[in-house]
């Protein structure tokens, strides 16, 4: 019997790191369908639509300045609804956003499987970063079905007295490489205006910043330590991607609208993101995502925070924490951009911890070991 599983997503991240599970399904003769919780239509439609995927229900829960528990309950209720309707055998989510928990508490009130890709990553501080460390910890309980992408986000699992079998919980790298290595071989050409700004010989920093605990004042300070760079260094140029919420796009536009050696621009599509982390020099993240894309890239990325759920990016990977002191960051910042035996030390202090591009297919025997054993 063909086995249906239903995919649900509702950001870009989700959409990015699902598009090589639901192709290697689809290939593997799963029965997919794809539904969008429509958290951040635009860009995860964008990003589908790059692999080649459509979502197959779109359940339309944006609204301008949403709320967390508006958009909670908003997806809460429709994914239950649609999950009323329509039959599946398991629930396949991503991460940690609203809609993974959300969509998760919905297949768990009706007594559907779900399995959680990216399982057991911890900051263990329930405030950073907020939302989402509760999200994904809410989801990992309500999960039957665990992929971890690193042996100690399953070791952080076992610590927390989950029933875990051979059956249940699988390591399997992160998917996003999977994605990277995908969208690497296909060679894109950045559109403009990244084409132009890219040809300019010297410095590029990429420079991302979205989430909460980073809005206000951490904001500020990020965008402080950015003026010192271009300051200093005649020969920097900062790119950045503006998140879609009003509450990041104001202050960054407020520091650098009239910079001219700084680029403000609308989310970039996946292929067009992954061309700016190639030309960058140095990478200004908070974002989980940015950290495993550069380990792989072999960039260096200064993250944006006090505390990660991925200490692997530290340990072996090319990130340094430095938070959003701009003291901190412009001091790291420069030492990485004049010092070579700094920055080599690194770049090769390991293997990149999160995957050899086959998460996907590791995800696909796994559910096909789940439901050979129930």
């Amino acid at each position: 019997m063909k086995r249906k599983i239903t995919c649900i997503i509702g950001t870009r991240p989700e959409a990015i790191k699902m598009a090589p599970v639901i192709q290697t399904l689809r290939r593997e003769n799963f029965e997919v369908v794809v539904l969008s919780t429509g958290q951040h239509r635009t860009m995860l439609t964008q990003a589908l639509s790059f692999f080649g995927i459509a979502a197959d229900h779109d359940l339309d829960v944006m609204e301008e300045r949403q709320s967390l528990d508006g958009i909670t309950s908003r997806v809460l209720s429709r994914v239950g609804e649609y999950l009323d309707s329509h039959s599946t055998d398991l629930v396949l989510v991503h991460g940690d956003t609203t809609t993974t928990m959300a969509s998760a508490l919905a297949s768990f009130y009706r007594h559907i499987p779900v399995g959680h890709i990216e399982a057991g990553l911890r900051s263990r501080d329930m405030e950073k970063p907020f939302p989402e460390e509760a999200n994904r910890i809410i989801t990992d309980r309500l999960s039957s079905l665990w992929f971890a992408p690193t042996p100690g986000a399953a070791e952080n699992l076992r610590r927390e007295g989950f029933f875990l079998t051979e059956e249940t919980l699988f390591v399997t790298g992160n998917t996003v490489i999977d994605a990277l290595q995908e969208t690497v071989a296909k060679n894109h050409l950045p559109s403009e205006p990244l084409k132009s700004f890219f040809e300019i010989p010297g410095i590029v920093i990429l420079l991302t910043a979205h989430r909460r605990e980073s809005w206000g004042d951490p904001l500020r300070s990020v965008c402080k330590a950015a003026g010192d760079l271009l300051n200093t260094c005649a020969q920097i140029r900062i790119l950045i991607p503006m998140h879609k919420n009003p509450s990041v796009r104001e202050i960054l536009t407020e520091h650098f609208a009239e910079e001219e050696r700084v680029l403000l621009c609308e989310p970039l599509d996946y292929p067009d993101f992954v061309s700016a982390m190639n030309r960058s020099t140095l990478i200004l993240s908070d974002s989980g995502g940015v950290q495993e894309e550069a380990a792989f890239l072999k960039k260096i990325v200064l993250v944006l925070r006090d505390i990660s759920e991925r200490p692997e990016a530290f340990e072996t990977g090319t990130a340094l924490l430095v938070g959003t002191s701009h003291e901190k960051i412009t001091e790291e910042a420069l030492r990485v951009l004049s010092d070579p035996n700094y920055r080599e030390a690194i770049l090769t202090r390991g293997e990149n911890p999160f995957g050899d591009g086959r998460a996907s297919s590791r995800i696909s025997s796994g559910i096909r070991e789940f439901f050979r054993s129930r």
